[in-house]
């Protein structure tokens, strides 16, 4: 059955001449509004039969006011449109969880995953976008199109292996961080106290959906350790879905607080962790956090900061892929 005849199916008081049409949407968070207003592509899927391509000049039509300085519009028939959607996501997902474990093998080398991302950005095959080495992605776009395209491939017995490996290098990805710490100061993070940098999953939203975050200091309470975060928007929903992750041990939930000020929350603190890369963070008068803390250690889970830099400061330095 064609997309009208399925809607139709369900409806039957829809008058005879209608279609559907499939227009998924391409929206950063944090950037929707100019993503919308200046569209790097509008994908239309449409049915090939007369009422479809009348949907398609009423399409053509709405979005002719973003459509001005060259042709954006990419007609397609409807389920490749969907398909497009989950493709898209699915690609940058892989770009991510791929740069993340060329990091981690840079680790054990001794290579530097940012100078890495240089080189291989410049060459216009494969550009700078999305290969930023990290705690892994989260939101709710990039997890859940992942596993719908995985889920698909299976329901029509095949196997996507990259996207499964996606999915799988992101999840473990998420405790990088974490092990970084442990590998530190041991198992048991009693009587230590981090600074913790960002909630959100990326900055410009308090978007904690998959959130790297809610792992890592998930982990770290149960290890035993006292957190004091910020974050400049994000505060009110990483209450919320922290107490839920916490449901079974919410008494940990008294050794996590949170701040107004970014200072504020490395008062005292034995280490500071970055997790999300909010503008905020990326020059911080390092004099008065060093005098701070107490003690100058680091661990950089967005590489904001440049490993040799920071180390001349007097901090202890790590980074991911540095």
């Amino acid at each position: 059955l064609s997309s009208a005849q399925r809607v139709s199916k369900h409806e039957p008081h829809l008058p005879p001449t209608f279609s559907v049409v499939s227009n998924p949407e391409f929206l950063k968070e944090g950037a929707a509004v100019e993503d919308f207003t200046r569209p790097d592509r509008i994908v239309l899927g449409v049915a090939s039969d007369a009422a479809g391509q009348q949907a398609l000049a009423t399409m053509r039509q709405i979005y002719a006011p973003f459509n001005r300085n060259h042709e954006r519009t990419r007609v397609m028939d409807v389920k490749s449109a969907e398909f497009t959607k989950y493709a898209a996501n699915a690609m940058l997902a892989t770009r991510i969880s791929f740069m993340n474990e060329l990091a981690n093998l840079a680790d054990q080398v001794g290579a530097d995953i940012e100078l890495v991302r240089q080189g291989i950005g410049s060459d216009p095959r494969i550009g700078y976008s999305f290969l930023y080495a990290g705690t892994g992605y989260g939101g709710s776009c990039f997890p859940k199109d992942v596993q719908a395209l995985a889920r698909t491939a299976r329901e029509h017995g095949q196997t996507l292996r990259v996207l499964e490996a996606v999915e799988a290098v992101n999840h473990d990805q998420k405790q990088v961080l974490v092990n970084k710490i442990l590998a530190k100061y041991g198992s048991n993070l009693g009587g230590k106290t981090f600074a913790l940098w960002g909630l959100a999953f990326k900055p410009n939203t308090d978007d904690m959906r998959d959130a790297p975050s809610r792992v890592i200091i998930s982990a770290l309470l149960r290890a035993g350790a006292h957190i004091v975060a910020h974050d400049p928007v994000a505060e009110e929903e990483a209450r919320r879905v922290l107490a839920l992750d916490l449901a079974d041990a919410s008494a940990l939930l008294a050794k996590l607080q949170f701040a107004d000020k970014a200072m504020d929350v490395v008062q005292g603190a034995d280490a500071l962790i970055i997790v999300t890369e909010w503008k905020a963070y990326r020059s911080p008068n390092w004099a008065a956090l060093k005098a701070a803390m107490n003690a100058p250690v680091i661990f950089d889970g967005r590489n904001l900061y440049d490993p040799v830099e920071i180390k001349t400061l007097g901090f202890k330095y790590y980074g991911i892929g540095r």
